[in-house]
This record gives C-alpha cells, structure tokens and sequence, in this order.
C-alpha cells in the first residue's frame, strides 16, 4: 500500500505541479498588481469589519474557518517534514508559496463569492460552482466536487488525526498495545481517537453555524498562544537568529540538500499548509456575508500570511534555532544529524524537541495540546469543504443520505489516521492536496483568459473605494459577468428597495 502511494505521488506532485503552483500565483500577482501588498491596510479593515447573518457567516468567521483549515498538521508536523527532507531553504520556498499564493488565494476566493449560491438556507460554492458557471463545463466540476469529497472526507483527515496521535504518544508513550482488524495498536492512541471521533461527531452533527463558533473562539487563542511561545524561545536565543535566518537563505540555492529538495519540499508543504490554490478556502469565502465578492477575496488571501509568514515561520525558527533537527539524504544518510536518528522527520517531533529544550517537561505537552487544536478545527473545516461539494452534487442527485454517509466516512478515516503510521497518512494527505491544486488551478486560469471575473471585481471595487462609497454594490451584468445569479438578484432587490425609498420621499 505505501510503495502504491508513493508512485502516486510520484506521478501527481512531479515538477510540473510545483511549476504550475509557483506559476500561478506568480501570474496573478502581476494581474493584480500585487494586490496582497497594495490592499493590506484593507485587508486588515475588512477583517475587523462585516456581520454574519441567518444565511452567511461574518468576515472574521469566515477567515477563522479557512483558517481552521489552513492551519493545522502542516503548521506543526509539516514544516519539520520540509526541514527534514528539504533541509533549512525549504522555508525559504515556503515563504515564496505563500507570498505568491496570496494573490492566487484572493483569485479563487474572489471566484467562489461571485457564483455563490443559496442552498437549504445557507450560502454555498467552491470551486465546483464557479468552474460550472464560470467555464461552463459541468463535467469537470463533478470531477473537482467528486475528488474534494475523497480528498477532504477521507484522506486529509487522516493527516491531521495522525498528527495528533503521534503529538499524543510523545507524551504518554505508546501504552499497552492490542490486536484488532487493523493490526496491532497502541491503546494511547486507541484512546485518543476514541475521544477525538465523539468530539467530532458532537460538533459536525451541529451544522455549519456550530463548526464556525468554535473555529472562531480556538483558531485565534491557539494561533496566538503558539507564536507567544515561539516568540519566547527565539527571544533566549536572538544572538543567533540573523545566522538562521541566513542558513535559510543560502541553503535555498544550495546543493546541500539539493536545490531541487529545497524547493520540492517546500513548495508541498507549503501549498499543504496554506492551500493557497488547493481549492480548500473558496468554501468558506462563499459562505461569508459580504457587500462585494472582493471583500472576502482580500480577507482570504491575509489568511495566507497568518498561515506561512506567521505561524509556520515560528514553528521553522524553533526548530532551526534549538537545532532540533535532521536533514535527510539518501538512503539512511543523514545530510545533518542534531537529534537521534530514530526521531521521525514526518511527525510533530522536531517541534516537540524544540519546545522542550527550552521549558522543560513543559514543551511536549504542549505541541501536543497545540496540535490538538490546530489539527482538530482542520479536520472540522475539511468536513465544511466536504460538505460543500456533497450539497453540489445533491443539486443533480437527490440523495439525502449522501450527508450522512459523508459524516461516517470522515469519522471512520479520523479515527483510522490516528492509530495508524504516519508515511501512510502523510502520502494519502498529499495525493488529496495534489488532486485538487491540479483540477483548481487549471480552472482558475481557464476562467481567467475565459472572462476575467476576479480581476473585474477587484477594479470595480477600487474603483467604488476610489469614490469614497458608503456602501458597496455589486452588478455583475454591467461588469460583463455571466451566471453570477446570486448577485444579479441581490442587485436587482437592493435597486428596486432603493426606487421604492425614492418614490415615497417623492
């Protein structure tokens, strides 16, 4: 089973993707004139601003659930994974994806709340919606939707949950072990699966609203806590920082564990971490309330930021400044040897090692608890994506247990990643991400050279920013934009409310 994930793997993430990625993002930077530079003032505004409704979820809920989903193994596991096997100048490609991918994120994004739509009294889209109404091919959305419901139901909880129970055993040990159907388990992990799938399934049964209030009150506290500490342990060690930092730049275009490794590793996790591209934040950006669709595009692409250049950064600057790593070389080579060589480099360990070389008997413990968190409003937001495409699909095939199925299969993969080896989940988590970063991102620049409708919105909306609006409209028929019916209704009400105003004062 792992050779076959390999060769997958092997075949999906070939250098062609990790083009494509820093391509994209390198194209719509240049459209928008670097519109994550230009509009970060506004980005913040935006943030901080909006409410939610019956039908939608505020700005700031929306960035939290996309940020549940953005943040999480990959902050913590996956940026070690990238060091271990990349070597340090894999964080430099991780900066670079994430700095380009802002603009990508705000594309699809931008995309998702265009072609939105209301279903069962919620705002829903994707990329699904958009490459439907967008490119008009109906075919290749049911791909996208049918390969996002496999990816996020099934394979990316996996990863999360895996890293939970590896952060877990760390702590506790791997315990009494027993022998099931899936083969011999540790009983810790056993255990912590157990309580991880009735939290699950408590909050998923609760609908969308219960997914987003607890995303919005976690991802903050944990994400801020986490950097807290970081700060903590690069602060005790500052002396060194410009030489880390240093050793990250020149081990970018080094051959010291290959420049090829450097940017191979960095581009996955990092595209894993932010999914800036993956087609994973467009579900919460359409769910958002918004006055206009570039809004929540520009909130969407400062997640980016807060994923890599914040919260994987303090992660890489603990791990690199405690020296509380190995990099990988062939075979059983080890290019660098700090830890021992039995330390996965694809789990939460380095971090862990990092933490607890600082405070000790403290630092485990709390990557542990950390990764609880981060990973578990993942998986949270992974069945919101699911969901998603699940309700797309209904809109053909009238088939109400599909949801239900839906909860089972993602319950059962939560509960399976967590007792099982890592190399298995890690390689099913990427064959997921890859899958849908190749369906999104050939589809985002078809719709681009198509019609354009993100790079349309922004201007319209700079340009009614420009003019100083009280309040922001959004008519997609004047700005040349088919099947946007969600909006094209929304104008048109708003307009006939405004004649009716009109007409009384008169």
């Amino acid at each position: 089973m792992q050779d076959l994930v390999n060769t997958i793997n092997g075949i999906i993430w070939s250098p062609a993707l990790i083009y494509l990625c820093l391509g994209a993002g390198l194209f719509f930077t240049i459209l928008t004139r670097g519109v994550q530079v230009r509009h970060l003032a506004e980005m913040w505004r935006l943030l901080l601003s909006g409410k939610s409704s019956e039908k939608g979820l505020s700005s700031f809920q929306s960035l939290s659930v996309s940020l549940s989903g953005r943040v999480g193994t990959g902050n913590i596991a996956g940026v070690a994974t990238a060091i271990g096997f990349g070597g340090p100048g894999a964080v430099f490609w991780m900066w670079v994806v994430a700095f380009f991918g802002a603009a990508t994120a705000y594309i699809e994004s931008t995309n998702a709340q265009i072609y939105k739509e209301e279903d069962d009294g919620f705002y829903r889209g994707g990329p699904a919606y958009y490459i439907e109404k967008a490119m008009g091919q109906k075919w290749y959305a049911w791909i996208f939707a049918i390969a996002t419901i496999i990816a996020c139901g099934l394979m990316l909880p996996m990863v999360q949950s895996n890293g939970i129970g590896e952060a877990i055993t760390m702590v506790f040990g791997q315990g009494d072990t027993i022998e099931t159907a899936l083969g011999t388990l540790s009983m810790v992990k056993v255990y912590t699966a157990t309580g991880i799938i009735l939290l699950l399934g408590f909050i998923i049964f609760g609908g969308v609203k219960r997914i987003a209030n607890f995303t919005q009150v976690v991802v903050p506290f944990m994400a801020f806590a986490y950097i807290l500490v970081s700060l903590v342990i690069i602060g005790l060690s500052i002396d060194r920082l410009p030489e880390v930092f240093m050793m990250i730049i020149n081990d970018a275009f080094s051959p010291m564990a290959g420049v090829g490794a450097a940017i191979g590793w960095g581009v996955k996790r990092g595209v894993y971490s932010n999914e800036a591209g993956q087609g994973t934040g467009p579900h919460a950006a359409a769910a958002a309330e918004v006055e206009h669709p570039a809004q929540q595009g520009l909130v969407q692409a400062f997640s980016v930021y807060i994923d890599t250049l914040f919260v994987c950064s303090a992660t890489a600057f603990m791990i690199l400044i405690t020296g509380a790593y190995n990099v990988h070389g062939a075979g059983e080579i080890f290019l660098i040897q700090n830890v021992a060589a039995e330390v996965a480099a694809n789990s939460p360990a380095y971090t862990q090692l990092a933490v607890e070389s600082v405070f000790s008997g403290v630092g485990k413990p709390f990557v542990a608890i950390a990764l609880f968190f981060f990973a578990f409003t993942t998986i949270l937001a992974y069945y919101f994506i699911a969901e998603n495409n699940v309700y797309y699909i209904r809109r053909t095939l009238k088939i109400p247990a599909l949801n239900l199925a839906l909860k089972i299969m993602l319950i059962s993969a939560t509960f399976y990643g967590t007792v099982k080896a890592a190399d298995l989940a890690w390689g099913m988590g990427d064959i997921g991400v890859g899958m849908m970063a190749w369906l999104n991102i050939i589809g985002i620049i078809i719709i681009f050279f198509m019609s354009k409708p993100a790079i349309k919105a922004l201007k319209d909306y700079e340009a009614q920013k420009k003019a100083g609006v009280k309040k922001f409209t959004f008519d997609p028929k004047t700005l040349g934009i088919e099947n946007a019916d969600f909006w094209e209704e929304r104008y048109a009400k708003d307009n006939s409310v405004e004649d009716n105003v009109t007409s009384k004062e008169d």
